[in-house]
């Protein structure tokens, strides 16, 4: 994954969505590549850096709202796919739909519930 640490991906739910998904996740490991803005997108994607890799802060979990349930794909280091799906189980209700596991790296299923 070079310099990526964690990728997000969000099906489901609008753009709104997938953007407080993302602020929740900046929280603990900083900026993003950028918010989700393509409102006609069924499939939005975030990236964060290797160089965000703080630990896990308080975020903006007061602000997470969503209007519709949202698939979540967090891909990445261990460490990170933990932390992040430790961060989204704090703001949303979250149901774990399963995980794999690689020799460098995870992916971890979560469907995000308003």
């Amino acid at each position: 994954m070079s310099d990526t640490q964690l990728t997000v991906t969000l099906s489901g739910g609008g753009v709104d969505d997938a953007r407080a998904v993302v602020r929740v996740l900046e929280g603990t490991f900083g900026s993003s590549d950028g918010l989700p803005s393509d409102d006609r997108a069924t499939v939005r994607t975030a990236t964060f850096g290797a160089e965000d890799s703080g630990e896990a802060g308080p975020g903006n979990t007061g602000a997470a709202r969503l209007a519709a349930p949202v698939e979540v794909t967090v891909q990445g280091t261990p460490d990170a796919v933990r932390r992040a799906s430790d961060t989204l189980t704090e703001a949303f209700t979250v149901r774990d739909d399963g995980a794999a596991a690689g020799d460098q790296e995870q992916e971890r299923q979560l469907l995000l519930e308003p």
